[in-house]
């Protein structure tokens, strides 16, 4: 059973920095994209960041490009999300997610075969 487990939430102020981590279990991710979204209240779900587990490609949104870095550690079976220089409206609640293949770009949340709960992160200004 796949299990992707996020840690790493919080509040924080602006400016600040924080960790996502996202722990996979149940499965070799090997031939797997590994992805983190977020979602503000009221808002659609939308793509933060992505990385091959298999070559370490990254890819992000505009948004949290040169900010945010996507990191994973085979050994361990974890995706980092590092988040640096947080805005407010960097609040939302992120999401670990894995899609099947190697796979560049901005994804689509509706194509992810698997997602953790969730991990909240408020910014305040």
């Amino acid at each position: 059973q796949v299990q992707l487990v996020e840690s790493g939430g919080g509040l924080v102020q602006a400016g600040a920095s924080l960790t996502l981590s996202c722990e996979a279990s149940g499965r070799t991710f090997s031939s797997y994209t590994m992805n983190w979204f977020r979602q503000a209240p009221g808002k659609e779900r939308e793509f933060v960041a992505s990385i091959r587990w298999g070559g370490g490609m990254a890819d992000y949104a505009d948004s949290v490009k040169g900010r945010f870095t996507i990191s994973r550690d085979s050994a361990k079976n974890t995706v980092d999300l590092q988040m640096d220089a947080l805005k407010p409206e960097d609040t939302a609640t992120y999401y670990c997610a894995a899609r099947t293949g190697v796979l560049r770009g901005i994804l689509d949340h509706r194509t992810m075969n698997y997602w953790g709960k969730g991990t909240l992160v408020i910014v305040s200004s």
